[in-house]
């Protein structure tokens, strides 16, 4: 049985920044202890439709998992190898919020294994986190970056997004300049989401004035900001390999590539998501509830679906194609068919004659344009996917 990956949630914030989606919050100490609690009865539980007796990546989200105190990251990395066989050469990262990582709990997190650190900067600019919510500066990124490294964390990554109100193509191209002098071996570059579910969305979606909306960069600016970052990182030896993700050779994240390569892991806390294979091959998907209380109180994961092979195929396109390297259509016949294949072959040649995709012999990977529209290829593939 292979082996898995495995998602820890931690929606614990000490302030939620204005264009967080994510399902996290600031909540009362208290609530600390029951979550850790909760976690570690999840991990036992799991075992009764877990298969794998090995994890090869552990990666903890948030949230601000660095809030946890060295005693709860102690306590859920034992209840970890309690249950599963953690391997030796295991990729194990933790999200960091710079100025947020005390010196114990970053000595409890190497005692207990890890290996790989994310920071969300999101803007070295101090302008630009102050108004999106951060509590951090410059100079608290760059300390905490460079403390990390001397304490022999080697794989580093840092977080920037691409829209932030009062960023210019300057203060932008800036941050990258920031970022590679780090020497951080990845980073994540996000372009600002728009959406109700972030108070900062909200108030640009509806043109009022709160969380600074009117000085968000427009929609052309930010797409400039992309490819500007795509220029430069590649010049700093960080090469494109996925729409989001830039990495020196080798340094890609092992954890988050199971998510693009349909490798199975297991989310654990709230609003955590699983992707797992049953005996027979298929694709099992199910998701803990959203809501820190109501994840407390429920008995268990929800949304439980078993995929069908149409939701597979689909899902192989929309997730292969996030890949710089692309979709190998050899492997898709070998899983899925080519009958299963032969509708899609027009909407790849309508794309490629369009700009959005390239085809290289049996394999089809996004363009520049296309991964700028990425959201309107993906979509493609889910109306046409064959039943």
């Amino acid at each position: 049985m292979d082996p898995i990956g495995l998602y820890l949630s931690v929606p614990f914030c000490r302030s939620k920044c204005t264009y967080c989606n994510f399902a996290s919050g600031v909540y009362p100490a208290s609530f600390m202890g029951r979550y850790v609690q909760r976690l570690c009865e999840d991990m036992l539980s799991a075992k009764q439709f877990v298969s794998a007796e090995s994890v090869d990546s552990i990666y903890w989200g948030g949230g601000t998992p660095s809030l946890l105190s060295p005693q709860y990251f102690r306590e859920l990395f034992r209840a970890i190898r309690r249950q599963w066989n953690v391997l030796g050469h295991a990729e194990i990262t933790v999200e960091c919020a710079p100025g947020q990582l005390a010196e114990e709990t970053l000595d409890a997190m190497l005692e207990c294994g890890v290996n790989r650190i994310s920071f969300g900067v999101q803007s070295f600019m101090d302008q630009e986190a102050r108004a999106a919510g951060r509590l951090h500066t410059r100079a608290i990124a760059w300390e905490d970056i460079c403390r990390v490294r001397q304490k022999g964390v080697s794989r580093v990554n840092v977080d920037l997004i691409a829209g932030l109100p009062y960023q210019t193509q300057a203060s932008w191209q800036e941050s990258l300049d920031v970022l590679a002098e780090t020497g951080a071996d990845h980073t994540s570059i996000y372009m600002l989401e728009v959406d109700d579910d972030s108070r900062l969305g909200r108030e640009v979606l509806n043109g009022g004035a709160r969380y600074s909306a009117p000085e968000v960069p427009s929609d052309d600016a930010i797409a400039g900001m992309y490819l500007t970052a795509i220029e430069t990182l590649a010049r700093r030896g960080l090469e494109q390999y996925e729409i989001s993700n830039f990495a020196r050779c080798g340094a890609e994240s092992e954890h988050n590539k199971k998510y693009w390569l349909r490798k199975p892991y297991l989310g654990l806390g709230v609003d955590a998501h699983s992707m797992l294979r049953t005996e027979d091959g298929g694709c099992l998907r199910f998701a803990a509830h959203e809501g820190l209380e109501e994840y407390l109180k429920a008995p268990g994961w929800e949304q439980r679906q078993r995929l069908t092979r149409q939701e597979e195929l689909e899902e192989a396109w929309f997730l292969g194609l996030r890949l710089n390297a692309g979709v190998d259509l050899r492997k898709l016949k070998a899983e899925f068919g080519a009958e299963a294949l032969s509708d899609c072959l027009c909407i790849i040649e309508d794309l490629v004659e369009e700009g959005l995709l390239e085809k290289s012999g049996e394999c089809v990977r996004l363009t520049q344009r296309g991964r700028l529209l990425s959201n309107d290829v993906f979509a493609r593939f889910l109306v046409s996917a064959p039943a």
